[in-house]
């Protein structure tokens, strides 16, 4: 799995809870998920990240969401697409 790939399946993932919501937002890598600018309400969070768990799943790994930068500005995993898809992908390939 390479980074584009899990970029693509975290939009795809965040259009996917934008849409239950009825929102047709534009989604690409520099999309913040946490912050006031982003389109994601505390719900639709933890919803992306349980479906993420359970893609993750299916490729053979475990995805931890949890951590106790998970919710920083600075250092979250959350700061936008692209860096959830950094640590989507670093945890896909520490699962060794």
């Amino acid at each position: 799995m390479g980074i584009q790939t899990a970029t693509d399946l975290i939009i795809d993932s965040v259009k996917e809870v934008l849409e239950i919501d009825g929102l047709e937002v534009e989604v690409s890598a520099d999309m913040p998920l946490i912050g006031s600018e982003s389109a994601l309400d505390s719900m639709d969070l933890v919803e992306l990240c349980l479906a993420l768990e359970e893609k993750a799943s299916d490729c053979g790994f475990e995805f931890d969401w949890t951590s106790e930068t998970a919710m920083s500005r600075s250092r979250s995993m959350f700061r936008s697409v692209k860096s959830l898809s950094e640590e989507y992908i670093r945890q896909y390939e520490a699962r060794k």
